[in-house]
């Protein structure tokens, strides 16, 4: 059965939302956004309470994220929007995901205000449920629990996908850098590629083929290569997003040094011994 409304109510719910559209489309500074609503830091939210990030904090967050023109940034649970504005002023894309609607109006107002509603969205929406796969860069500031629930997606995005977040961590996943500004920290985190496996290495000339055996735990990698018949382990692995480097030993022993580019279950990079002449090597994984 519907809810009937009165002529009266009827009219004051239409007033009312044409006032906070024309508000929104005529709003001058900060002031005129938050004549409707003006949130208060520590007010309950979906799954947290609201506390905005210092500006400082923010814009250090984004350096390190080396947010440019040609970045995709989603900021999750928005609040007020000012993170996604800013990623906004730095020339990216930026969506905000907020779930309280009257935040999203305020945002998108403040969006407006500042010149860039063209490039920050923000949309109503829950974290949990938004496809956020599209981002170059997301940033958070959330709760331990929510990152790690939000940790299985963040993992399987992109490689080299950049990840802030403002206090929280996300569990034993180490930060590939920890920053802090007018003690308060921030953490980032390069999305790794998988590279977990057998796999079988092939220089450019011929030459035998070098097996790996790789062992990894997020970005950290470890494990041993076969050459010759010879097993040894190998030395100075690196992993930063789909950039694999490699220390491995050649026939005679002298360490060479690999950087390649993982893409799914291949990789192509370079081979460099001690003489400095890169050599082109292409690999692929079994298992």
């Amino acid at each position: 059965m519907g809810v009937r409304f009165g002529r009266h109510a009827i009219a004051g719910i239409a007033a009312a939302v044409l006032a906070t559209a024309a508000l929104e489309a005529s709003a001058l500074d900060r002031k005129d956004c938050e004549r409707v609503y003006k949130p208060q830091s520590g007010q309950d939210g979906k799954d947290v309470i609201w506390v905005p990030t210092p500006d400082e904090l923010v814009a250090k967050m984004l350096e390190m994220a080396q947010v440019g023109p040609k970045d995709r940034v989603f900021d999750l649970g928005s609040g007020d929007g000012k993170i996604a504005i800013a990623a906004a002023k730095r020339g990216a894309r930026a969506t905000g995901i907020e779930y309280n609607p009257d935040m999203v109006k305020l945002a998108r107002c403040y969006a407006e205000v500042a010149g860039v509603k063209d490039r920050a969205d923000i949309v109503h929406g829950d974290i949990f449920k938004e496809d956020f796969s599209s981002a170059t860069v997301v940033t958070m500031y959330l709760l331990p629990e929510l990152n790690l629930r939000l940790r299985p997606t963040i993992l399987k995005m992109a490689p080299g996908t950049r990840v802030t977040s403002h206090a929280f961590t996300m569990g034993d996943w180490e930060p590939d850098a920890k920053f802090e500004v007018d003690f308060r920290t921030g953490y980032l985190w390069i999305v790794p590629a998988r590279v977990a496996g057998n796999w079988t290495l092939r220089e450019q000339g011929g030459g035998n083929p070098i097996t790996l055996a790789l062992q990894q735990n997020y970005q950290k990698v470890s494990g041993e290569a076969n050459v010759g018949g010879k097993r040894q382990p190998l030395a100075g692995a690196a992993l930063r997003g789909d950039a694999l480097t490699l220390e491995l030993p050649d026939a005679n022993g002298a360490r060479r040094t690999l950087k390649a580019t993982v893409k799914g279950d291949t990789l192509v990079g370079t081979m460099t011994g001690p003489d400095g002449k890169p050599v082109q090597v292409t690999g692929s994984r079994r298992d």
